[in-house]
């Protein structure tokens, strides 16, 4: 396994000779790689994008357009200089691990101050007024039945001394 610079195309290509003759070199291009996701190689760049945290349908359009790249175009057709026009755009908005870290800050100074939103937070319930006596089922979690003891079981249970017959 060989990596070479490929001065055609301006990019990286990997050449397997292990399993072939040296006359047949399978070639292919690295995954492209932005903000620390791979992205799939057969989606097409604006479905790809979408992969990174806090890029969504919405804004990959103004990336794409930022970057000059043709949206139609599939992952693996991407040349190098490509991959580094959305890397750049892609540096100047908050994704991924910072994204991350500034919403678990925001949910942390909501507790801190001790609003209602943040008690919400804290407790595991859903914090913008929807109803939860019968839903917010993904929040609550599994349903707990909460029921009371007959009243059959009890005598059983308080009139059993031991001494009676057996049944």
């Amino acid at each position: 396994m060989q990596i070479l610079q490929d001065s055609q195309k301006g990019g990286y290509i990997v050449c397997d000779m292990s399993k072939r003759p040296k006359t047949q070199t399978k070639t292919r291009i690295i995954m492209a790689r932005i903000a620390g996701v791979d992205l799939p190689e057969n989606k097409r760049v604006d479905i790809g994008l979408t992969y990174i945290f806090g890029i969504g349908r919405s804004n990959v359009v103004q990336v794409i357009k930022d970057a000059g790249v043709d949206s139609a175009k599939r992952v693996k057709e991407l040349t190098e200089e490509e991959i580094n026009k959305l890397q750049k755009v892609v540096e100047k908005i908050k994704v991924e691990g910072d994204l991350r870290q500034e919403i678990e800050q925001n949910i942390k100074r909501l507790e801190e101050i001790g609003s209602f939103r943040g008690s919400r937070h804290r407790k595991g319930l859903p914090t913008r007024g929807q109803r939860t006596k019968s839903n917010a089922r993904t929040k609550r979690g599994k349903r707990k039945t909460v029921g009371t003891i007959r009243k059959e079981v009890v005598t059983k249970t308080a009139g059993d001394t031991g001494g009676g017959q057996p049944k």
